[in-house]
């Protein structure tokens, strides 16, 4: 049942109203999607519409699948990179009354970070770069697709790619340079 299935086996099962594969490719994709959203949005809950409006769309998508037309985790990728983005235009078009609070970013009175601090002030630094260098990022260090892969997915030649994750990485090195020190 779904286990040595391929996502496109399984896609023409949920086509034809197999339940069982529906409930598999969900079990198999989640936690990549709800991983991606949450790292685009940096909001839990919001990750989770995200990924529920994707499973919805591959839903409505599943009798169209014509396979070998892409790979279809390439083509989910692209579907939730494309729901994080509409998100992310709506919160820029909301009016602000005040600007958002910054956390400082300075070193604190103590020198030793808990490892969860850490891992905030990561988070924070890759919420501050601009979408695309956070996108490639995100693909290729978090969903640990590689280049050919991400590039199809953000739609970019490989060495577009390269340019972007050069440049977040450089980004992020300048805004975390602090934690290196200590």
């Amino acid at each position: 049942m779904g286990l040595g299935e391929s996502d496109e086996e399984l896609l023409a099962r949920v086509a034809r109203g197999d339940a069982a594969a529906a409930r598999a490719l969900v079990g198999r994709k989640l936690p990549r999607l709800l991983s991606l959203a949450g790292r685009m949005l940096a909001d839990a809950a919001e990750a989770e519409d995200v990924a529920q409006e994707a499973f919805v769309r591959i839903w409505k998508q599943a009798p169209r699948w014509r396979p070998g037309a892409a790979r279809f985790d390439t083509w989910l990728h692209r579907v939730a990179l494309n729901l994080c983005y509409d998100r992310l235009r709506r919160r820029r078009e909301l009016a602000v009354a005040e600007p958002p609070e910054r956390a400082d970013e300075g070193p604190g009175p103590e020198r030793g970070l808990e490892a969860q601090d850490v891992g905030r002030r990561v988070d924070a630094a890759l919420q501050a770069l601009p979408d695309r260098q956070r996108e490639a990022l995100v693909l290729c260090h978090y969903q640990e697709l590689g280049n050919l892969e991400a590039a199809a997915v953000m739609g970019v030649s490989v060495e577009a790619l390269e340019s972007l994750l050069s440049r977040g990485r450089r980004a992020l090195r300048a805004a975390l340079a602090d934690l290196r020190e200590g």
